[in-house]
């Protein structure tokens, strides 16, 4: 069996998205920051009617926070609820076999947070990203 995959690039890092999760992929360009919100939390943003978070995926990795501006979202559904997952490019959905395996390098304590594991595709390895943990971001603010 198959499982679909929506293929993404995270601060330089070619990443993997269960499509299970995915709804759609938009242009987002006005979003309303949220004052005293966690740093991976970048806003909200309002899409056919729906007022929905925007998790900054770079400042979640430890990075530095994304600047204003249009910028591509990934728009998943988490418990019943839409969240935006800033992303640097989306490149195209992919049905895989297989299950994910660890990781042969060290990841960043962000990536380690983030991944499943690794799936490989045409020689390429791919991390397998935890939507619902980006979403929770850093585990000092998931505790």
């Amino acid at each position: 069996m198959h499982d679909l995959y929506l293929i993404v690039e995270i601060a330089g890092q070619r990443a993997a998205l269960p499509a299970a999760f995915v709804e759609s992929v938009v242009e987002v360009d006005e979003i309303a920051p949220v004052p005293c919100a966690p740093a991976h939390v970048f806003g909200l943003f309002a899409l056919r009617s729906r007022v929905l978070t925007v998790i900054d995926t770079m400042a979640a990795l430890g990075g530095d926070r994304s600047e204003p501006g249009e910028k591509q979202a990934v728009i998943v559904h988490v418990d019943g609820h839409l969240y935006g997952l800033l992303v640097d490019d989306v490149d195209d959905v992919i049905a895989m076999d297989g299950v994910p395996s660890q990781p042969r390098a060290l990841l960043s304590n962000g990536w380690a947070r983030y991944s499943k594991g690794v799936l490989e595709h045409d020689g390429e390895p791919l991390l397998l990203i935890d939507v619902a943990a980006m979403i929770a971001g850093p585990l000092e603010l998931a505790a």
